[in-house]
């Protein structure tokens, strides 16, 4: 193995797949977005540092949370590459991320105390429903939903 670490530093796809529990498709997809990386034996076989376990970990919460991949590739640059990150490393990285989950959990809420009010009661309707646009008064702002991001 040229390009690779010793195996026992390593992991093929296979391994890495299963001690994180995702599919090999899965690592193939955040390594091709560049949220992960791979070295190449000499038989052009994918081999993982093992502080990628650390790495698919994070993109899966932060999945969980509705944080766009671009986002946390962003977040994940930050971090060493030729390491696993340390406590101090992962203490940052939350805290960069903690303005934006605040702002997602505000939005979230006001959305689901917004859809009590319209399932009790059922109308849906344009003029008074403030999950829809009335009057389409909105449309020259651009599409999409506008209401929701009021906080």
């Amino acid at each position: 193995m040229s390009d690779c670490p010793s195996a026992f530093q390593t992991l093929s796809v296979g391994e890495l797949a299963k001690r994180a529990g995702v599919a090999v498709s899965a690592l193939h997809f955040y390594e091709a977005k560049g949220l992960i990386r791979s070295l190449r034996t000499e038989g052009n076989q994918r081999r993982y540092p093992r502080g990628m376990l650390r790495r698919v970990a994070v993109i899966k919460v932060a999945q969980r949370t509705g944080m766009p991949l671009n986002e946390i590739k962003q977040a994940l640059a930050a971090l060493p590459d030729d390491r696993a990150p340390s406590q101090e490393n992962w203490r940052d990285l939350s805290a960069a991320w903690r303005d934006d989950l605040d702002a997602r959990i505000r939005r979230l809420t006001q959305l689901r105390d917004q859809l009590d009010g319209c399932i009790g009661c059922g109308c849906l309707s344009l003029s008074a429903c403030p999950l829809r646009n009335p009057d389409d008064s909105l449309a020259a702002q651009g599409p999409g939903p506008r209401l929701l991001d009021e906080i």
